[in-house]
């Protein structure tokens, strides 16, 4: 039977200390309120004593969430700390008290100046007075893959006996290693189920040395059933256990570790997404799971094989994590096989070896000079290669071409007009927006006909600033399938006028010739 490893999400709390990514009570709730759909268990929503701000804060996403999953918040080992949990948590149906205590030598020597086992009574007090406003109390040894052995656990002993119903081990400073910070969690879990089994066993890594992730698995193979972890890594300096990172693993490789979550893991892109909304904070473009590239494949040998069969080269699904189905990005290391494919969709049947080859010839000095190449790029070759078949024709009617466009920008009324050419058609229009991308992506989705919703766009700019590239997410209103669309240029207005286009095109590819009139306003 299969393991239920216990969530926390501390994003709102270690999460939120990263500079810059500080949170308003109404980012707080709608966040949280992110987290109720991905189904985490426990959420952290602050340090309520660190200001009213954070207190009412913590209180606002108790009274959101605290129907639905369990809510707590942290605490130093101080009386006025713990009242302001309590008062800020006690709303929800399951609140937890979190209390935090070093118990490593620098901790108590140069933070509290103290003697070890007179920290350890202000450990213990603290538990004793949170114990008596609410049922469950979790402690944290700070510190604790620092911390000498034989204190850690008389200061866990000592806190259990006292009432702490969560016993956490943070790698405070992320300086365990996978190996050694195991073999930590099983000493200390086998001598915990002896002390009170009742007792659950939670890890928290931070990723100084990158090892969170390998450190929280490996503490979960030492048997902690309890993981604290933030959405896309974030936390002080180099971060926390990414909680993406750690449910994935423990879903693709549930017959190693015997254990499972109950996170819904197609929530865990949109979580991901929206935290990048909320704080502005970028997720590394090759971060697993989340990140841009995290599903898309370049290299013509993994092209091959996965459009042979995904299993190939994948070991999950994009989908399974809330992703758009495989993307392949077209480069100069594309092989025959990915071209031939792209050029397939486009209509192209060569006439025989010969003829692909040269056209494959084409391409390779394309994607020379462009680094990436995208559809319409691929039918510009197609149609430029010879005499347009019957097919290639009927694909050239459907696909709209960016021919011509003006931004104007201004506080009063940013506007923007562009020429679209379609097949023998030229369609061309101006509309107003809230900026300058706003306006150029509502006069091409009036022009395109298309009754489409931006979910997500991204402007990079590569090659040390010469080139930008622009990365967008179209919804249909009327069945909510989600396209993608990228595209490269010098400009970043066009960059991202081209993605736009883009992802509208993959409407049409996806679409039966006459098709697309059922999606089309109007």
């Amino acid at each position: 039977m299969s393991r239920k490893i216990i969530v926390l999400d501390t994003t709102l709390r270690d999460g939120e200390q990263v500079p810059g990514a500080k949170l308003n009570a109404v980012q707080k709730v709608e966040f949280a309120r992110q987290l109720e759909r991905l189904k985490v268990d426990i959420v952290e929503a602050g340090f309520p004593a660190s200001s009213r701000g954070d207190f009412e804060s913590v209180q606002a996403v108790t009274r959101a969430v605290g129907r639905q999953m369990s809510v707590t918040a942290l605490a130093r080992a101080v009386k006025s700390d713990i009242d302001a949990v309590y008062e800020s948590i006690k709303e929800a149906d399951q609140p937890l008290i979190h209390i935090v205590l070093g118990t490593s030598n620098i901790h108590v020597e140069k933070k509290f100046n103290r003697s070890k086992d007179a920290v350890m009574e202000m450990g213990v007090e603290a538990v004793k007075y949170a114990k008596s406003l609410l049922p469950h109390v979790q402690y944290s040894t700070e510190d604790a893959s620092r911390s000498d052995f034989d204190y850690l656990w008389r200061t866990i002993e000592a806190v259990v006996k006292a009432g702490a119903t969560m016993i956490n081990v943070p790698d405070t400073v992320g300086y365990a290693e996978p190996h050694e910070f195991g073999e930590l969690i099983r000493r200390i879990n086998e001598r915990l189920k002896n002390l009170d089994e009742r007792v659950i066993l939670s890890v928290h890594c931070h990723n100084d040395l990158g090892l969170a992730t390998a450190n929280t698995l490996s503490a979960i193979r030492g048997g902690a059933d309890k993981v604290e972890v933030t959405v896309n890594g974030l936390g002080e300096r180099a971060g926390n256990t990414s909680l993406e990172e750690v449910v994935m693993a423990l879903k693709v490789r549930e017959a190693l570790f015997g254990c499972s979550t109950g996170i819904r893991t197609t929530e865990l892109l949109p979580t991901s997404r929206l935290l990048t909304h909320l704080t502005g904070l970028d997720v590394q473009v090759n971060k697993a799971i989340t990140g841009e590239n995290a599903f898309a494949h370049s290299s013509g040998i993994h092209q091959d094989g996965l459009l042979k069969d995904k299993r190939v080269y994948e070991i999950m699904s994009p989908e399974e994590v809330g992703a758009e189905s495989m993307e392949l990005v077209l480069t100069a290391r594309s092989g025959r096989h990915a071209f031939k494919h792209a050029a397939a969709r486009m209509g192209f049947e060569p006439k025989d070896d010969a003829d692909f080859e040269a056209l494959f010839e084409k391409f390779l000095a394309l994607a020379d000079a462009r680094k990436e190449v995208y559809d319409h790029d691929v039918f510009a070759l197609v149609n430029g290669h010879r005499e347009a078949q019957p097919k290639d024709e009927a694909v050239a009617a459907r696909l709209f071409e960016l021919e011509s466009f003006q931004v104007v920008t201004n506080e009063l009324c940013p506007t923007a007009t562009v020429k679209l050419r379609r097949g023998a058609e030229t369609l061309k229009g101006s509309a107003v927006g809230d900026g300058p991308i706003d306006a150029l992506f509502g006069v091409i989705r009036e022009l395109a006909g298309f009754e489409v919703r931006l979910k997500h766009y991204k402007i990079n700019s590569l090659s040390r600033g010469e080139e930008a590239v622009g990365r967008v997410n179209i919804q249909l209103e009327y069945d909510g399938k989600t396209y993608a669309g990228r595209a490269m240029d010098t400009d970043i207005i066009k960059a991202s006028a081209l993605a736009f286009l883009n992802g509208i095109n993959a409407i049409v590819l996806d679409s039966a010739p006459g098709e697309e009139a059922v999606v089309a306003i109007g």
